[in-house]
């Protein structure tokens, strides 16, 4: 007889660079203003990272803590998936390091690249991977530096972005134990997207590393829609209802995105997770970070109904909905 296997969430960790700058230092060095950056984006400072800095030193800052959230032992870990449009290096995986650093050899480890939805697309590749036995326990971290691929002589997009790191620890778990697991998950991506959000460079192409290019204005529209549908179809496979969702932690890209997709969807500004005032958008880091900070603050709770949900460059989107 077959056994239900559910990826419980059991943990969670974040991390962010030491240098915090608020609109008002940006614009010492940037053609902008407190007020314009408010106002479009609801931005009111980032985390920048310093040259001893980088993905995985964040990441594994962020593991640590979700390790010791967990209450559990590093080497008992048993596969890594870490999220991130910046790594440390063309190649190996970010993930490998983080691996080492914590003294879980001997598992699974490998980056994942969606972007903005990394997290969620890594979350969603660790659960398959737990409820099908190839793996235990796992980390899921998304840790991004894009500071790093920041083109700073423009204003509209290197105001919007931060650094910074989030993990989770998942365990697989008999369903008929517990309640608590992810209950619903769906990922999607349209590469005919591609030219509004990107990267203008890479190792195969023009052998620079390059710098984001981003169509605010289409990207916004595009968003609004993929997410309210993909967070449809989350909610019609778990057979909820919107008003059974305690909360929505959404990927911090804009505040004018999570307002939009939240009246779209019909729920209560009250129930979504906002720190993109203070974190700005972090990419892959983004949900996780969000996560842990509404965690540690006491307003998501056990028993809870968690849905995450994210979309960025690609275009690629998902959700996810899991119960505390």
């Amino acid at each position: 007889m077959s056994v239900d296997i559910r990826s419980v969430i059991t943990g969670s960790g974040s991390a962010l660079p030491k240098q915090c700058v608020t609109n008002a230092e940006l614009a010492q060095r940037v053609d902008t203003s407190d007020e314009w950056i408010i106002e479009r984006t609801g931005i009111r400072q980032r985390y920048l990272a310093s040259d001893d800095e980088t993905t995985s030193t964040l990441a594994i800052d962020a593991a640590r803590a979700a390790i010791e959230d967990a209450g559990i032992e590093a080497a008992s870990i048993d596969l890594i998936v870490l999220a991130t449009a910046t790594p440390d290096n063309t190649f190996p995986a970010t993930a490998t390091k983080v691996q080492h650093a914590l003294g879980c050899n001997g598992g699974v480890a490998f980056d994942v690249a969606a972007v903005c939805s990394g997290f969620l697309y890594a979350l969603t590749t660790a659960d398959a991977m737990l409820r099908t036995g190839m793996a235990k326990r796992a980390l899921v971290i998304g840790a991004e530096t894009f500071s790093r691929i920041l083109d700073w002589e423009d204003r509209t997009t290197c105001v919007l972005f931060g650094d910074g790191a989030g993990a989770v620890v998942l365990e697989a778990r008999n369903a008929s134990e517990s309640e608590a697991g992810i209950l619903a998950s769906r990922l999607h991506a349209d590469g005919a997207q591609h030219d509004l959000l990107y990267v203008d460079g890479g190792p195969s192409t023009t052998k620079t590393v390059g710098h984001l290019r981003m169509k605010g204005r289409e990207v916004f529209r595009h968003a609004v829609v993929n997410l309210a549908d993909v967070l449809g179809e989350v909610i019609a496979e778990a057979g909820v209802s919107v008003a059974e969702i305690d909360w929505v932690v959404p990927h911090q890209a804009n505040k004018r995105i999570l307002d939009a997709t939240a009246k779209k969807l019909g729920i209560s500004d009250s129930k979504v997770v906002i720190t993109v005032d203070q974190h700005a958008n972090t990419s892959a880091a983004s949900v996780p970070l969000a996560f842990d900070a509404a965690r540690r603050d006491g307003r998501i709770k056990p028993g809870q109904l968690v849905m995450f949900e994210a979309m960025g460059g690609g275009f690629t989107w998902g959700a996810s909905l899991v119960r505390l």
